[in-house]
């Protein structure tokens, strides 16, 4: 079991590159620290074993999404079906570990699906650290419906991913963001929620009004978001399970913009325009008692709380150009972190607490970057026309944000990377996208 476990560990723990995984002739794994290139881990996972006869397309499809989320995270690579040597036709008999060792499988991931006349099903797993010849913890069985069968292939990925890494998965978590269609000049945005690999699309809005900037409550079961349909820009909270919202807070004459939860839930953080000037303010969703943050002839926007909700990062210009502050939560005085060429916005504190992630443009170039949270370490993950808005992924491993293509008919996407800077990819989404907010991992 130590095998993988201790070598992937050191591995992801690495946060200035990322090495490859490799195991001498009789030896345990080790990791080699090689110019930030990894050499994924081969696993396999045999077509899971259907225990009843209705169940036999649901094993295969919750395989195959197992396999494509451990492969999407960059760290994994899967051994095609050809190169089995055997195959896995019942769950409860012993592996042969002697065939999967032939093809170089290091972990191996058996498992069994079965489905009942009432459209539930069961699924059980198991995790095999193949050299070592023996299984990584306990089998677990997850339950639910037929519909539900996707969440249930996220959830044996979390569980596989975990116990290989030793960090929690991020899998079974969604994304809502900003759905885009239409021509350049007249494009059309709604809030659309979706899972992490772009499955179960739904629409929370329709496209009558400009929406900007949703963002998810820790709990996943709330959104924040900012909309243009009473004339200028407000705060909208939104219920993701009754699809019902309201406005955060009613003023006339006053722009507001740019929310965010605080970890608890129960406070919202938030810029306001007011007579020209714009400032930080933080409210308390239940009683409507607001106070403000910042005062300053400046632009303070794009506040994020630290997970601990003890420090608030954002962006301002106070000092003439958009640099990046960490103050109290409470407001008072602000420590500016940012001080490499070119401009900061769109902070956002990473679950860990470790990092905060940014949009820098710098010499024509926008980038997605992150620095420790002192402003020390500061890397460039991307580089692009347009690369901006960050969210973290519930594990702070993996970072989503927007790329805007050049032209008159450019459109926006949504792309992910690695918080080492590797495995740069679109996100699947129907049409375009723009402002994700990754949820926490649901329950």
């Amino acid at each position: 079991m130590k095998h993988i476990i201790a070598s992937l560990l050191l591995g992801l723990a690495s946060l200035g590159a990322t090495a490859p995984v490799a195991r001498a002739q009789d030896g345990p794994l080790r990791i080699e620290i090689t110019d930030g290139v990894i050499e994924p881990l081969p696993y396999a996972v045999p077509a899971f074993v259907a225990e009843t006869g209705n169940a036999a397309q649901i094993a295969q499809d919750i395989a195959r999404v197992v396999a494509a989320d451990l492969s999407g995270t960059g760290l994994f690579r899967e051994i095609p079906k050809e190169a089995f040597i055997s195959n896995i036709t019942n769950f409860a008999a012993p592996v042969q570990f002697a065939d999967w060792k032939a093809i170089n499988a290091q972990a191996l991931i058996t498992g069994a699906v079965s489905a009942d006349g009432a459209g539930n099903i069961a699924v059980s797993f198991r995790v095999y650290d193949v050299f070592a010849g023996q299984e990584l913890g306990n089998g677990l069985r997850f339950r639910g419906t037929q519909d539900g069968w996707r969440r249930m292939a996220h959830k044996v990925a979390d569980a596989v991913y975990s116990r290989i890494t030793g960090e929690s998965g991020y899998f079974d978590s969604r994304v809502v963001y900003v759905s885009e269609s239409g021509p350049k000049n007249d494009r059309k945005k709604r809030l659309a929620i979706m899972d992490y690999d772009g499955a179960n699309l739904k629409f929370l809005t329709d496209s009558t009004s400009i929406v900007l900037a949703p963002r998810f409550s820790p709990t996943g079961d709330r959104v924040l978001y900012t909309s243009y349909e009473t004339g200028f820009p407000q705060v909208f909270v939104l219920d993701v399970g009754s699809v019902t919202r309201r406005v955060l807070e009613a003023q006339s004459g006053t722009m507001s913009f740019a929310p965010r939860f605080s970890p608890n839930g129960q406070e919202v953080v938030y810029s306001i325009t007011d007579g020209g000037n714009t400032d930080i303010y933080r409210m308390n969703i239940g009683t409507g008692v607001r106070s403000r943050l910042t005062s300053a002839p400046s632009i303070e926007t794009a506040p994020s709380f630290s997970p601990d909700g003890r420090q608030i990062v954002f962006e301002s210009d106070r000092s003439g150009t958009q640099q990046l502050y960490i103050m109290p939560a409470s407001g008072g005085e602000a420590k500016r972190i940012s001080f490499g060429q070119g401009r900061y916005g769109t902070p956002v504190w990473s679950p860990r607490g470790d990092l905060i992630a940014f949009t820098k443009q710098n010499k024509g170039r926008f980038h997605i970057g992150v620095m420790r949270t002192d402003g020390s370490e500061e890397r460039l993950l991307t580089a692009s026309f347009l690369d901006e808005g960050p969210t973290w992924a519930p594990n702070g491993r993996v970072i989503m944000f927007t790329r805007e293509t050049q032209g008159a008919t450019g459109s926006a996407s949504l792309y992910s990377v690695d918080v080492s800077g590797r495995n740069l990819k679109p996100v699947r989404t129907q049409g375009g996208g723009s402002d994700p907010s990754w949820s926490p991992l649901q329950e």
